[in-house]
């Protein structure tokens, strides 16, 4: 179960981030945060996993971060990147908040440029940002995949022809399994399992 504290910030984010985003003309002023439909699909996802890395490309102001880290050990870790210094700033107080941010790494800059740098391997990647570079981030970390991968992607029946290339390049990879789900904005889920 999430605790009290981390349930109270999640629920003030949703409302937060919901009058945000209705009010803001301004794309990047927006939060665009996961449904809480899509959010609780993840963490069924993760927690049986028991995933240990996790890199999230897209932070915005954590609140899906929040999620990734409540789904982990205590010794597990989130690597979260924005290219976007005020958005950190403002997951960074979240994280804080929620009593997570000791689970969660945040970076900001260019994901496509800061991923080749990054080492892993990682449990889960979640792609929740700019889905036109998603397909070239995906071929960085692949050498940098666990055995067994989880890789989500959001918006995927929001802005089909935007991630059309991701699903593309994923649909190349014969080692994992994969579909949409249509929750929220529609999540791409595949997988790989070990031999």
């Amino acid at each position: 179960m999430i605790d009290a504290q981390v349930r109270a910030v999640l629920e003030e984010l949703e409302a937060w981030g919901e009058r945000n985003d209705r009010s803001e003309a301004d794309r990047s002023r927006k939060m665009l945060n996961l449904e809480r439909e899509t959010a609780e699909l993840i963490r069924a996802l993760v927690v049986p996993r028991k995933a240990r890395r996790i890199l999230e490309i897209g932070t915005s102001n954590g609140y899906s971060a929040i999620w990734l880290a409540a789904s982990i050990s205590e010794e597990g870790r989130v690597i979260s990147i924005d290219r976007n210094a005020g958005k950190t700033a403002m997951a960074r107080a979240n994280l804080d908040r929620a009593g997570l941010s000791e689970r969660v790494e945040l970076i900001t800059g260019d994901a496509t440029e800061l991923v080749t740098k990054l080492d892993g391997p990682f449990d889960l990647i979640f792609f929740d940002a700019d889905r036109f570079s998603a397909p070239e981030q995906l071929a960085v970390l692949l050498p940098k995949l666990s055995q067994e991968v989880l890789l989500l992607a959001d918006n995927v029946l929001s802005h089909p022809a935007e991630i059309a290339g991701y699903l593309a390049a994923l649909a190349t990879l014969s080692d994992f399994e994969r579909t949409v789900v249509p929750v929220g904005k529609g999540l791409s889920v595949a997988y790989r399992l070990a031999d």
